[in-house]
């Protein structure tokens, strides 16, 4: 039976829809539809969404596993082997970090040859200045040099992802571990500069054992900075990374020389080098041993490094050219003087107070020796080499002179004789002479005029840090070493005679800022005329004269040697003697320390820089041209009169009083008077221990005033007579 559908009028006039009709064969059995283009297109459509959702789930699971990564360790990778360099900033000594690895800073603009980068480049990462991390181009040429020879020849990692690797190390190798290299690689070039990337890189590079980093293995392998290297060099420096455990040096040498031809061989291929220089380079032998790291000045390392913490490289103002002649000349006459001596050598620039070189002991490691005693830091006596600044107060005072007469004659204070060296008497003799031969009783007497606690505060108030024996005041016998004194403070201290007068606190670490002060020790005058006095001291045999002012020093007992020196530039002071204190019969500081002392300055490389010139105002004349009171020094007992005068006395201005100058109105408005009563005609006055005219009938004369501070007045007779005020110019 036919079903018929009922035709439908059309919405617009004169049209008609046509009929449809329906029966049983258009539909299926069960009343479904046919397949028909509508149902593929939706399952179309729910095949790519599924594709979409899980490329979705993909790339969040991915972002998710490069959050899970964390951030990256550079705080890890930066931690280095604390160094310190010279003023320069060569290698004087590295520590070993906490685990026993050597890892040393590099900078490769300043560290790395430039044959070297040419061969990393070239071998490792061609495209490195222009991928961010991740170089597909190399990938691609990997792989297809593997599909070709059946063999790597070349890898796909750029230098980033090597240090990617370097930074975050794993065991196997896998798809895994290399993507993560891959996002590692691409955080580093987000995060660091190209130069950042190529130095910590050049740093952490391994090179078998506990060496990590192009520095530390080619000081070890090769004994030099990678500054300069050869083409052979540089091509084993850049093959050993790749195999570091295998291609060791010292245990795997022809593994080591293979691998540095293959990179040779391979530079000629990509014609970075010429077959010739590749030939030249393969006949050099590899080396086959291990050097120790260099350690030069220990003492000073050692002291900088519990100084300074958390500081990768500390700088100290040592010159490491200097040092390394210093140290066996130490080392090689410590031997020649015999069993268990050490040698202590300072250096110091003069102008800036820089310690130029430090050696502690005669060799750092020798136990008999006490090597790691610091002996330019150790008190000890300093014998006759605190006499120049005796003469130098007695110079500043006013009442004697480099050319003045002088008696050494048995004498005694008290129960106190002192006695000279080998036990005789030279008469009278001049002022220069006395200090030359370091005289004894010429200096006592002198310091019993100046004051044994007035040259203590002077040196101390200089930087000299004198020791006394426990509930001891200063007394005559410091003189002649009855204190205790290091080698770096007598080097500070000599150096002011060459500053003239003023001393300069030493400094050994380079910091950023500097604050050290002058600090007075004597007047320019008196300080240029004891120069000029040591200048002229009888030099160790086969040594030039007037070359290095120096005075040599022998502690009591024959414990401790000493000589100190200086000339325009420089100053050095030698130590010689036992650490334990014992004596050593026949050690005296004129043959023991001052050939060392001259051997000093002349391996030093340059020539002996003139003293300066004599200030304004200082007197150079012989002993007869010289002001009658100044011919001849008179102790203070000797001053009375057999005539009953009366010894000179200031009357104005008073000791202790402050002057108020106005300099306003001039010269004349300014003037000082000084009156003195007593004494004999005629009399010299002396303002800071430089001449200032004489006082003839009237008393009294008139003085340019120096200037603001204190200044020191000495009036001296006719017959020697002085008396000296000290006052305050405002």
């Amino acid at each position: 039976m036919t079903e018929t559908a009922p035709q439908t009028q059309s919405s617009c006039p004169g049209l008609s829809r046509a009929s449809t009709t329906f029966d049983a064969a258009a539909k299926n059995v069960d009343g479904r539809d046919k397949p028909g283009h509508d149902g593929a297109r939706g399952r179309g459509h729910r095949a790519l969404s599924a594709v979409a959702l899980m490329f979705i789930l993909a790339i969040c699971s991915f972002v998710g596993w490069v959050i899970s990564l964390g951030p990256l360790p550079l705080d890890e990778a930066r931690q280095v082997s604390t160094t310190i360099v010279d003023r320069n900033g060569k290698l004087l000594r590295a520590y070993a970090m906490n685990d026993g690895r050597w890892r040393l800073p590099v900078d490769a603009k300043t560290a790395a040859d430039p044959t070297y980068l040419k061969l990393l480049f070239a071998y490792e990462d061609q495209r490195f200045n222009a991928h961010r991390g991740v170089d597909p181009l190399a990938m691609g040429r990997a792989a297809l040099q593997f599909g070709t020879r059946g063999h790597i020849v070349s890898g796909g990692s750029t230098i980033t992802m090597q240090l990617a690797r370097l930074m975050e190390p794993r065991r196997q190798r896998s798809l895994h571990a290399k993507l993560r290299q891959m996002v590692r690689a691409i955080e580093l070039e987000r995060t660091l500069t190209k130069e950042q990337i190529l130095d910590l890189y050049l740093t952490l590079a391994p090179y078998g054992g506990n060496l990590e980093g192009i520095r530390a293995a080619s000081i070890a392998y090769l004994g030099k900075e990678p500054k300069r290297l050869s083409l052979a060099e540089a091509a084993l420096l850049v093959a050993l990374p790749q195999s570091p455990e295998t291609r060791r040096l010292d245990r795997f040498p022809d593994a080591a020389r293979k691998a540095r031809d293959r990179v040779l061989d391979r530079m000629v291929e990509e014609h970075q080098i010429s077959a010739d220089d590749a030939r030249q380079a393969k006949a050099v032998p590899v080396p086959t041993l291990r050097r120790p790291m260099p350690i030069l000045a220990p003492h000073a390392s050692d002291a900088a490094l519990n100084t300074v913490r958390d500081t990768p490289i500390i700088k100290l103002t040592l010159d490491a050219t200097l040092q390394k002649v210093l140290e066996p000349l130490a080392h090689d006459r410590a031997l020649a003087l015999g069993p268990n001596i050490s040698v202590g050598i300072i250096a110091v620039d003069n102008e800036s107070g820089d310690v130029l070189a430090r050696v502690g002991s005669a060799d750092y490691f020798d136990e008999t020796r006490a090597g790691q005693v610091d002996m330019t830091r150790a008190l000890r006596s300093p014998g006759s080499t605190l006499k120049p600044f005796i003469y130098g107060l007695a110079f500043e005072d006013g009442f004697v002179h480099p050319e003045s007469l002088i008696d050494d004659r048995p004498v005694r204070f008290g129960s106190y004789a002192p006695e000279n060296f080998d036990m005789t008497f030279q008469g009278t003799v001049p002022v220069r002479k006395a200090l030359q031969l370091s005289l004894n009783v010429p200096a006592i007497v002198l310091l019993d005029r100046v004051g044994a606690s007035r040259l203590a505060s002077r040196l101390r108030q200089a930087g000299g840090n004198l020791v006394l024996p426990k509930d001891e005041a200063p007394g005559l016998a410091m003189g002649l070493g009855g204190v205790g004194v290091t080698l770096q403070d007598l080097a500070q201290l000599y150096a002011g005679f060459a500053r003239l007068g003023t001393t300069k606190p030493l400094r050994e670490v380079i910091a950023a800022k500097d604050d050290r002060e002058p600090l007075r020790l004597l007047d320019p005058v008196a300080a240029w005329q004891v120069g000029n006095v040591l200048l002229g001291t009888p030099p160790p045999e086969n040594a030039a004269h007037n070359r290095i002012a120096f005075k040599t020093g022998t502690s009591y007992g024959y414990r401790d040697a000493w000589s100190v020196g200086f000339d325009g530039r420089m100053t050095i002071a030698v130590w010689v003697g036992r650490p334990d204190g014992a004596p050593v019969p026949g050690l005296i500081g004129r043959t023991a320390a001052a050939p060392i002392l001259f051997d000093a300055f002349a391996r030093s490389g340059k020539l002996p820089a003139a003293l300066p010139k004599p200030p304004k105002g200082t007197l150079v004349a012989s002993n007869p041209k010289l002001p009658l009171p100044l011919r001849r020094f008179r102790p203070v007992g000797e001053l009375v009169r057999a005539g009953g005068e009366q010894a000179p006395h200031i009357q104005f201005p008073l000791n202790g009083s402050r002057i108020d100058v106005d300099r306003s109105g001039g010269v004349e408005a300014a003037a000082m008077p000084v009156k003195v009563a007593g004494g004999v005609l005629p009399m010299t006055i002396l303002v800071n221990g430089t001449a200032s005219g004489e006082i003839g009938s009237r008393r009294q004369r008139l003085i340019d005033p120096p200037g603001p501070g204190f200044a020191r007045l000495t009036v001296i007779d006719a017959t020697g007579a002085a008396d000296t005020v000290v006052i305050r110019i405002q």
